[in-house]
Parts: C-alpha cells; sequence; structure tokens
C-alpha cells in the first residue's frame, strides 16, 4: 500500500505537466495610455491643480505684498506694530504651506479615486478575455524580472477591443 501511494504521489506532478498551459502576456500600460477615462481624469486632476495654483499665487501675492511692506515702514514702525506685522507675515507663510500640502494630498487623493474605475474596467476586460481564449495565465511584462516573449501570445490587443480601443 505504501509503495502505491509513493508511486501516486510520482506520477501525480507528470499529469499536471501534461496539461496544456495556455500564456498570454497584457501590456496594461499600453492599454492604459488609450482609455478615453484617463484623457478625462488627466484633464480633470489639471483643472483642479490649476484652482489649487491661483488660489497659491493670491497667497504668495499677499505674502510678499506685507513683506515688502514691512520692509519699507521698518523704521518708522513701533516695536509692537512691528512685531505684530512679522507674526501676520508668519502666520500668511504657515497658511501657504499648509495649503499647499493640502491641494498636493487633494489632488493626489482625486487621481487614486479616479483610477480605481479605469483600473477596474482594464480588469474585467482581461478577465474576459482570459476566460474566452482559455488562458491559464495572462502577465504583465513589466511584472516579471524575465519572460521568453516566444512562449507567451499578445493579449494586448484582445483586451484594447474588449474595451473598445483602438
Amino acid at each position: 500500500m505504501k509503495k502505491f501511494i509513493v508511486s501516486i504521489m510520482l506520477l501525480l506532478p507528470l499529469g499536471l505537466v501534461a496539461q496544456e498551459l495556455k500564456i498570454a502576456i497584457v501590456n496594461t500600460n499600453e492599454i492604459f495610455n488609450v482609455m478615453p477615462e484617463v484623457a478625462t481624469m488627466e484633464n480633470e486632476v489639471m483643472a483642479m491643480t490649476q484652482q489649487y495654483e491661483k488660489e497659491f499665487k493670491i497667497m504668495q501675492d499677499e505674502y510678499t505684498r506685507k513683506y515688502s511692506d514691512l520692509t519699507a515702514q521698518q523704521d518708522s514702525l513701533t516695536e509692537n506694530i512691528r512685531m505684530m506685522r512679522i507674526q501676520e507675515i508668519q502666520d500668511i507663510q504657515a497658511r501657504i504651506e499648509n495649503f499647499y500640502s493640502m491641494a498636493n494630498e487633494a489632488r493626489t487623493k482625486k487621481q487614486e479615486e479616479m483610477m480605481v474605475p479605469i483600473r477596474e474596467k482594464i480588469q474585467k476586460a482581461i478577465d474576459q478575455v482570459g476566460e474566452e481564449n482559455n488562458y491559464t495565465y495572462i502577465l504583465n511584462p513589466g511584472a516579471f524580472l524575465y519572460m521568453s516573449k516566444s512562449s507567451a501570445i499578445d493579449a494586448t490587443d484582445k483586451v484594447k477591443a474588449k474595451l473598445g480601443l483602438k
């Protein structure tokens, strides 16, 4: 009985090797770059960035104006007024730094939120192409250190077609 189990264990891998592995590759970067949703996302993020840049410029102009005023009037101001204006300039500088940080976080968050449905759409198309063509694996070439391209089928065009892209 022990010999029977050992022989089954030795023959089991041969059965797995006998199955035909059908491997395809998909260049998701190529697909991503031609999707119209990406252009829409980039336009929305750019519009958001431009709004933040306008507000940032207003804040910087205020800082520059107040700093110039302080520098020009420094000798004629009393110590209390001069200290109050220095504190005001420091407050503006802190607001600018906080705004800059908040704007970067908001832009990154917006971009990440908009990427989710794009990635899901690509993954759904890859899954459908895999099922329709009976692929065992579909790999993204950039995800592996080495893979012989001659042994894999490039399914990028099939996924693009599934998404209605050229």
